[in-house]
């Protein structure tokens, strides 16, 4: 298959290099993408107050739920495009790139609709405070004005890293990143637009991102090439996308679920905890998306694998992508212990938002390698097809757990420290169990190759 510059050979030769050569873009982009919204937590911190900060992070658990569900549409179609792509069947990318994108613009429009509808309701059942509701409907509405640009660049940047090409959604996330940053001080500071300012600027930079990924697809010679007239849905790939994507998407949406009810009792200790949590969540977010970047690479480097039937390969994958993760989240989470309250004093000024902010900073900075190990091991999964098994042990460790958490130990000593101490505690014991899983499910993928080079050599 025609390959371009820009992609990597992931089935051959060593893996190290190329694991990390691939993962960096992806951190760079998850990046970029936490500064769309820490550019609007910065911005209306700084220069619209503490009750236009907690509306903007109030939201952020809620927007998380809405849109997991069909991200993990996305990457499921990633997975599956990966999987043509090592096994040589370009037939099947192309159809697995025109069902993608054609979900991206239904999946866009729907959740558009419907979170506009019903954003005051969901934020009233969250008990958003009195003074902060109404900057967080205002938000809150706008912001989905944006959701189907966002789901076009998502499924398009998926077709992309499907191929290796982790570079080029780099690329365009760093532009719109910078106009998303420049209207933000724009609408902010010259024309007072509030949050409503920050949510605007946010929904531009999206449409600029989608363009240009769908400008990508339509002009490239290789087997991810996009045609508007040739969109549709291919039942196979379609298929195929659903019961990857699906039990992702659920999957990222329990963790939303559990961090809703966990909002919400963040919300009844008043306006200032909700900032300190707000700005401490979009710093451990920089954490969560250095350590996810490499749990996506190993997904993806598992797909085209598995896809090549290189099962020897898919073992090494899966030890390289550990190591990587362990170190990047301890250097990560070295620096914010040192350094916390410095980082924090960007988000706000206010001292008891700071002091807020370090309770979650400084429990997660000594615990977060447990997330980072669980994304690993997942993420590998996911490059085996296996979705429902994370998704069921995701269930009852991460929302499960947590959700009995808040309403029996958190109830018992209501306290910042006891509530966020349902996460590090999640993580240990859904990895654990996941963990078993994964070696029971590799156990029988070698078998099954066994078997099968025995039939073959007979």
């Amino acid at each position: 298959m025609a390959k371009n510059r820009y992609s990597i050979d992931m089935t051959t030769g060593a893996l190290l290099p190329k694991i990390i050569s691939f993962t960096i873009p992806l951190m760079l982009t998850g990046l970029l993408q936490i500064v769309y919204n820490a550019a609007d937590v910065m911005v209306v911190g700084r220069f619209a107050g503490s009750l236009s900060l907690a509306a903007v992070g109030a939201t952020s658990s809620l927007v998380h739920l809405s849109l997991n569900i069909f991200l993990g549409l996305a990457t499921g179609s990633g997975v599956v495009a990966a999987k043509h792509i090592g096994a040589g069947n370009g037939a099947s990318v192309h159809r697995t790139v025109h069902t993608s994108m054609l979900l991206a613009v239904i999946s866009g429009i729907f959740i558009a609709a419907v979170g506009v509808l019903l954003s005051p309701f969901a934020l009233q059942a969250m008990d958003i405070p009195d003074d902060v509701f109404p900057f967080s409907v205002t938000y809150l509405q706008i912001f989905f004005l944006g959701t189907p640009a966002s789901m076009l660049y998502n499924f398009g940047a998926a077709m992309l890293r499907a191929t290796g090409d982790s570079k080029r959604p780099l690329y365009i996330l760093t532009f719109s990143g910078i106009i998303n940053v420049v209207l933000n001080l724009i609408f902010v500071i010259i024309f007072k637009m509030n949050v409503a300012g920050v949510a605007l600027a946010t929904i531009i930079s999206q449409f600029v991102s989608a363009v240009l990924v769908i400008y990508i697809l339509i002009n490239a010679n290789s087997v991810i090439h996009l045609s508007v007239r040739k969109l549709r849905f291919y039942k196979e790939e379609l298929i195929d996308i659903i019961k990857i994507g699906v039990p992702m998407g659920i999957q990222g949406s329990l963790f939303s679920l559990s961090n809703v009810i966990i909002q919400s009792s963040i919300n009844s200790f008043g306006a200032a905890a909700i900032a300190g949590n707000t700005a401490s969540s979009n710093i451990d977010s920089i954490i969560h998306i250095c350590c996810n970047s490499v749990s996506q690479t190993a997904t993806t480097f598992t797909s085209q694998n598995y896809g090549a039937g290189q099962i020897k390969r898919i073992r090494r994958i899966y030890f390289n992508c550990v190591g990587f993760t362990v170190v990047i989240a301890a250097i990560c989470c070295a620096f914010l212990l040192t350094f916390g309250t410095q980082v924090l004093g960007v988000f706000s000024t206010d001292p008891a938002v700071i002091e807020m902010g370090l309770i979650r900073m400084k429990l997660f900075a000594v615990t977060y390698v447990l997330n980072s190990l669980l994304d690993v091991t997942t993420g590998q999964m996911r490059g085996l097809g296996k979705s429902v098994t994370p998704m069921i042990v995701t269930m009852a460790g991460v929302c499960g757990l947590r959700i009995l958490w808040v309403y029996t130990v958190f109830q018992a000593y209501r306290s910042m420290e006891v509530l966020y101490l349902s996460y590090p505690v999640s993580w240990a014991v859904t990895g654990a169990v996941l963990l078993v899983m994964y070696a029971v499910t590799f156990r029988k993928i070698i078998k099954r190759s066994k078997e099968n080079e025995v039939t073959c050599a007979g």
